[in-house]
């Protein structure tokens, strides 16, 4: 479970969003992939997780 990085596309698995990311999207703007999959917005701020419906990315909220 690493912290995101511009670097990294929505290939990687796990991410950690902060409050100051949110709305939150998938692939996020600045994702070095932006355009992996068409843009899809996700309600993290429910349940604190939530995971895309294209890619599987799992986004969990912190702080």
């Amino acid at each position: 479970m690493g912290e995101q990085s511009n670097d990294k596309s929505c290939t990687e698995k796990h991410y950690w969003v902060h409050p100051k990311d949110l709305p939150l999207s998938c692939p996020m703007p600045d994702m070095a992939v932006w355009n992996a999959h068409p843009r899809v917005y996700l309600d993290i701020e429910t349940k604190g997780e939530v995971a895309c419906p294209y890619c599987g990315a799992l986004f969990t909220l912190s702080g």
